[in-house]
């Protein structure tokens, strides 16, 4: 199916503010059809493993076990699940789930980056779907730059934010938008799809295929660097606890889960 996709998937966009009609060709994609509760496709992810809180004071455990991270009815399963878990670092957690990324898989310089997701529902989650700079190891994060495609916390089941990060203007001073929903729906009813195109000097944020923010040098504090010009990689993860979605309390159900339909990566074919 993928061979099919890569070869034949070339659709155009015209979405607002796009800088010229030409159409954008599918590069590489997922479309998790694997055989139900099955691993997830080495050749194109790693699991990263580790409770440290990934500096943000999070509270699970990310483990690369299959029942975190699965194939099930042609979508990618992230479980989040409440468990006393204690890692090879011997870091113990009482929440276990998982982050996925292309890190020296696939990486991309530009193009428009598209997931459709179902996402959980609950106080203390925080499932995205970002990208960050493929760079050497010896430059740190925020110099590398991160795309915040999606994040969503779960005090808020009606508004996904999109936000970029970099030197100057990292965590909570990185220039974000959200998006709602109509009053009273949540994303964790339905699939949505989510989306950035990203070029020169232009970062674009949709959901549902619409525009609903566009990102530019101006957007930076004074004197800061625009560090979207090399390579990024996609990381999928559900998160639990941190500094901004708090922690999980009574009316947290468990265990929860993400469904990830398809992650496409399209670039533009020049008429």
């Amino acid at each position: 199916m993928l061979c099919c996709l890569l070869s034949c998937l070339i659709i155009p966009f015209r979405s607002p503010a796009a800088a010229n009609q030409a159409r954008w060709k599918l590069v590489w994609a997922d479309e998790f059809n694997g055989p139900d509760k099955s691993p997830i496709d080495s050749a194109k992810w790693t699991a990263q493993v580790g409770g440290n809180g990934w500096g943000n004071q999070e509270l699970e455990y990310y483990t690369n076990r299959v029942d975190n991270a699965y194939q099930s009815g042609g979508s990618l399963v992230i479980k989040a699940i409440n468990e006393k878990y204690t890692g090879a670092d011997n870091v113990t957690r009482d929440y276990t789930s998982a982050r996925l990324t292309t890190r020296k898989q696939f990486s991309a310089k530009f193009g428009r980056f598209e997931a459709r997701i179902k996402i959980p529902y609950g106080q203390g989650l925080w499932p995205a779907f970002w990208l960050l700079g493929e760079t050497p190891d010896s430059v740190r994060w925020p110099q590398n730059g991160e795309i915040d495609i999606m994040e969503n916390i779960g005090r808020e089941p009606g508004i996904i934010h999109g936000t970029i990060h970099g030197p100057g203007y990292s965590a909570d001073k990185g220039p974000s938008a959200s998006y709602s929903l109509t009053a009273g729906q949540r994303f964790a009813d339905s699939f949505h799809t989510f989306a950035v195109e990203w070029e020169p000097n232009v970062i674009r944020f949709y959901c549902d295929g619409g525009l609903y923010r566009t990102r530019t040098p101006a957007d930076l504090p004074a004197g800061a660097a625009w560090v979207y010009d090399h390579p990024f990689f996609i990381i999928l993860n559900v998160a639990v606890g941190g500094r901004w979605p708090g922690n999980p309390d009574a009316t947290t159900v468990w265990p929860q889960t993400m469904l990830v339909d398809y992650v496409r990566v399209y670039q533009r074919e020049q008429n």
